[in-house]
């Protein structure tokens, strides 16, 4: 019987078919254009939003869940008898973690109800996804919350993704380009590559999307090496090169992705079309 139940924001991306079979409870974040509020969760369709932030003179803001929202999904949980454990994209770059601490707090309070653990990822995208794939599992399993907890701590531990992007001007203008900004000077005539560990820092500068592409997968077969076979590929707005690394890297790797999805429109505000990501975490962690 399954003793504890994974919650996860909608940053991690995992395709709607996972996040159903593995049980895994979402709260949405907002975004936000002039005086109109939208759940991430209620926006299914990515090409409408893409094809007005490419034309947009004012870029969209982005928010974190309320309080309340976290309480309407930790209550319900908590009232069945589970230990809740609560995974979050990085708090160097978003409020959620914070809110869902807050969440915790309000519900510990109560007799009986301290059985929520709040995570911060200090990732996001499908290193998150991997982090929540890998709780889910062990929770499904039917682990304890501490068998839980270590299962994600080792995917966090062995957890590396790289991810290149057109420009940038979006995490320039939305303020999340954290150690990045060095590159700003030169940033016309590079395709950057960078990661995300606790905030956005910069890997290398290369001169085309081809070089980029090539470096991704060169990282790949480094993540190979390193044992890392569960790998996924995320992009923005770049189906048709997504797939080409998925195929290259299916040779390297000998196996298919753990899932391969595209980054919707909260992260999507701040890094901009044409996003590529890859990375993984041994294969056993999920296991």
């Amino acid at each position: 019987m399954q003793r504890v139940a994974i919650v996860a924001d909608t940053t991690g991306y995992l395709p709607a078919d996972m996040v159903a079979r593995h049980g895994i409870h979402l709260v949405s974040l907002y975004v936000n254009w002039d005086d109109t509020s939208e759940r991430e969760a209620d926006m299914p369709n990515f090409d409408e939003f893409y094809a007005r932030l490419r034309t947009a003179d004012r870029l969209p803001t982005t928010s974190q869940p309320s309080i309340g929202d976290f309480l309407a999904v930790y209550e319900p949980l908590v009232e069945q008898g589970l230990d809740v454990v609560s995974i979050h994209i990085s708090g160097g770059i978003s409020g959620t973690v914070e809110s869902a601490r807050q969440a915790k707090e309000q519900l510990s309070a109560r007799p009986g109800a301290d059985r929520v653990t709040v995570i911060d990822s200090e990732r996001a995208c499908g290193g998150m996804g991997l982090m929540v794939l890998a709780g889910a599992r062990a929770a499904q399993a039917g682990g304890s919350r501490e068998d839980v907890l270590a299962r994600i701590e080792e995917a966090r531990t062995s957890l590396k993704m790289w991810f290149a992007v057109d420009t940038l001007e979006y995490l320039r203008r939305g303020g999340r380009i954290g150690a990045a900004s060095a590159w700003l000077g030169s940033a016309l005539k590079i395709k950057p590559i960078l990661t995300l560990d606790k905030e956005i820092t910069p890997i290398e500068r290369v001169r085309t999307g081809a070089k980029a592409v090539a470096r991704l997968l060169e990282y790949g077969e480094q993540r190979h090496a390193d044992g890392a076979d569960g790998w996924v590929v995320q992009h923005i707005q770049a189906p048709e090169e997504a797939q080409r690394m998925v195929d290259a890297t299916r040779e390297i790797m000998g196996r298919d992705p753990v899932f391969v999805s595209e980054v919707g429109p909260v992260i999507g505000a701040h890094v901009g079309p044409g996003l590529l990501g890859i990375g993984g975490i041994p294969l056993s962690v999920l296991e």
